[in-house]
């Protein structure tokens, strides 16, 4: 059974609340020079359209941050500065945006992380620590190494010495380039705040690597009720973010709205052109928010006992198909008019149960 979400402090970036109960969000990051307004802008609407709820954008030098106001005019997304190294970046990009990362490991000494606390006072902005095992301060790397005690030591750390500074509008990122370390800390540091997380496996690699690092590590945290808002890390296109974050959130029960399909192995019973079919099915429901189980089997054996747990149902067999709508055999028709006719009906018993929760 899935764990109930852990309580958190509620925080805002922009109009987007974080933890408190609120809905999890999804986040990626731009990768062009933030400088580049127009270039920046077209990524983030990208982003905005492929279903991502905040943007983060680096703020590499002072042609960045000086850029980050202009930026935030055009934004269709609430805006993240990522800062490394530079305070006095942060300082600029608190004048303008809507939260500020900084890598307390790399941002340097008490009185920079003060100068940054009291910028984002000023305007309400949270601070996202984001904890790397790969950049830990030196005394915690010293003591522990790239560790999860070591991450679990420097988020505290740091989380005191913002508090201590009168902040206390924080988030927190654990992040490492494994699945197993990423886990152990979340785990090891929930109990121990009540500050929402931002869940994320860093330098997770191309796709394949990074759907099955981030799908086992935030799937597990957040079926664990760990979790306030992610990201996952994919060296390739800005909407498979999205896309893989959305998925992982709804099979592991983090986000109730749109499609799941359902549907069987390739096998030798198979009665019709079934992987062509279901990328059709998927290509064609992807604008539907609706939560809905869509079903669609290539031959009868395990077809009908799917169907009764699906919304509705495909059932393939001997060049036609059966329809099966909420349980019941709704028509059968050839194997080439069928898919049309599905479509249509997913439409309609999406716009149906919509009204019903209206």
């Amino acid at each position: 059974m899935l764990k109930p979400r852990y309580q958190t402090k509620q925080i805002f970036i922009g109009n987007v609340p974080i933890g408190g109960g609120a809905p999890i969000s999804v986040q990626s990051m731009t990768f062009t020079k933030t400088a580049d307004i127009e270039s920046t802008k077209k990524q983030i609407d990208r982003l905005h359209f492929a279903g991502a709820d905040i943007v983060r954008v680096a703020v590499s030098d002072q042609n960045d941050a000086k850029a980050l106001k202009e930026l935030k005019k055009v934004s269709s997304l609430p805006i993240v500065a990522d800062i490394h190294f530079r305070h006095r970046f942060a300082l600029i990009a608190a004048e303008s945006v809507d939260a500020i990362r900084i890598n307390p490991g790399n941002i340097g000494t008490k009185e920079r992380i003060k100068a940054v606390a009291q910028a984002c006072n000023q305007r309400n902005l949270p601070i996202r620590i984001g904890v790397n095992s790969g950049s830990l301060e030196k005394q915690f790397d010293k003591k522990y190494g790239p560790t999860p005690k070591g991450m679990v030591e420097s988020a505290l750390y740091n989380i005191k010495l913002l508090e201590d500074f009168g902040f206390e509008n924080i988030k927190i990122s654990l992040k490492a380039s494994d699945v197993e370390r990423t886990i152990e800390a979340y785990r090891m540091l929930r109990p121990l705040v009540d500050y929402p997380f931002h869940l994320g496996v860093t330098e997770a690699g191309t796709i394949f690597h990074s759907m099955i690092k981030s799908s086992m590590a935030l799937g597990n945290l957040l079926m664990e009720g760990i979790g306030d808002t992610m990201r996952i890390s994919i060296t390739g296109e800005l909407e498979e973010e999205i896309k893989v974050a959305r998925a992982i959130l709804r099979y592991s029960g983090g986000q109730k709205d749109g499609i799941t399909i359902i549907s069987c192995p390739t096998c030798g019973r198979i009665e019709a052109n079934l992987v062509d079919a279901v990328k059709e099915v998927e290509k064609r429901l992807a604008h539907i928010k609706t939560p809905l189980n869509v079903s669609v089997m290539g031959c009868a054996v395990n077809a009908l006992g799917e169907a009764k747990h699906a919304d509705i149902a495909i059932a393939f067999g001997n060049h036609e198909g059966l329809i099966i709508k909420e349980g019941e055999i709704l028509c059968k028709l050839p194997e080439n008019k069928i898919l049309d006719t599905f479509i249509m009906e997913v439409e309609k018993l999406a716009l149906k149960r919509s009204k019903q929760e209206q």
